[in-house]
């Protein structure tokens, strides 16, 4: 997508430092943080939002949440109370599938 600031973070035509970064998925520090650890994962591929997910993304949503555990982890977030968020319709502000990875104190709603 031409105009997806997500396809642009992806393509490197936007620097971004990378947490996470595969053959299908990038994660990267969220730049408006909603907690004390904000992660933005984002498949590679541009799905727009979530009714836009078909069957063919199985194996991608599988290493989405394989991605999530892998942060979890490099986060010491495994004790401690984190949460995994995808906002849909008028509160998902990027028209690109991505999942929240919060953790530590939230500073407001996702």
């Amino acid at each position: 997508m031409d105009n997806c600031i997500f396809c642009k973070i992806i393509n490197k035509e936007i620097p971004k430092e990378f947490l996470y970064d595969s053959e299908n998925v990038v994660a990267f520090l969220d730049i408006n943080p909603s907690a004390d650890i904000h992660i933005l994962i984002v498949p590679k591929e541009h799905i727009g939002g979530i009714g836009d997910i078909e069957s063919k993304h199985g194996r991608l949503l599988t290493e989405v949440y394989e991605t999530v555990k892998k942060l979890v982890a490099l986060n010491n977030l495994q004790d401690n109370l984190y949460r995994v968020v995808v906002n849909g319709g008028s509160a998902q502000h990027v028209p690109h599938l991505h999942f929240h990875l919060l953790g530590g104190n939230w500073k407001k709603m996702v």
